[in-house]
């Protein structure tokens, strides 16, 4: 009976891992978005021809564009609140709503679909921008995201807040009564570092109780002379960009 309910349990991890690991906040296709700062919505074709929503902050004066991959939850009408902090650093911000959240059409089903939709926005973003002038920028869920579209192409830098050395680690530190190869979404962070030619910094709280801090801790043995971790003593999961300390080391890096 045991091993019945423990299979059955494998079974529904398996086809329900998506509602376990993605949570978004759907919106209407005429919901309008209100933010105190000048953007525009943009819409990434996907290669299966779902429409994707995005949004364009746009600075006073820019320097570039911070091409940001967002959390595991809600959508972007709360998530283009964070804009503010890149635009007061002039840069130009877009921030993605992966399938199935916001205004974005289609479902999350597979690693390589994400992929292949975060290409189409990085895509859409170089008929604007110059990779030089592009820093991909991941939270959370989307640090793996970030660190794989980073690999593939070749922006101005990574930065990557709170990030996990893949799921399948997390996986292992949560839930080690479950099976590895079970997991489709196994998001191996510390492999796209290997192919990442740009500087790539790492911000982790060290009482994040979401993504542990070890890590980013492990993720520092794939490091480049380049590359940096830097603690944020204190800070959990929630909230990193409005961390003072955050915006002090950002505001370094975005004038260098």
């Amino acid at each position: 009976i045991l091993f019945s309910l423990y299979l059955f349990l494998l079974i529904s991890i398996y086809f329900l891992q998506e509602k376990l690991i993605f949570f978004p906040e759907k919106l209407s296709p005429n919901y309008t978005f209100d933010f105190n700062q000048n953007f525009e919505e943009i819409d990434v074709k996907t290669e299966d021809s779902k429409t994707l929503n995005g949004l364009l902050f746009k600075s006073d004066s820019t320097k570039g564009l911070i091409f940001y991959l967002h959390g595991n939850a809600g959508s972007l009408r709360s998530w283009g609140e964070v804009a503010q902090t890149y635009t007061r650093l002039h840069y130009d911000v877009f921030i993605l709503d992966y399938r199935g959240y916001g205004k974005s059409e289609g479902k999350i089903q597979s690693q390589k679909q994400l992929f292949s939709d975060v290409q189409a926005a990085y895509n859409t973003m170089k008929f604007k921008y110059k990779d030089s002038d592009i820093i991909v920028l991941g939270y959370s869920i989307g640090t793996g995201l970030a660190a794989h579209v980073a690999s593939q192409n070749q922006p101005k830098q990574l930065i990557l807040q709170a990030p996990y050395y893949s799921l399948t680690d997390m996986m292992q530190q949560n839930f080690a009564f479950v099976p590895t190869f079970i997991l489709k979404y196994k998001l191996p962070t510390y492999q796209y570092l290997k192919n990442c030619k740009m500087p790539v910094i790492l911000f982790h709280g060290d009482h994040d109780e979401v993504i542990y801090y070890g890590s980013s801790l492990k993720l520092q043995s794939e490091f480049k002379p380049t590359d940096r971790l830097i603690t944020l003593l204190g800070q959990g999961h929630n909230g990193m960009t409005d961390n003072v300390v955050y915006k002090k080391y950002l505001s370094d890096l975005l004038h260098n």
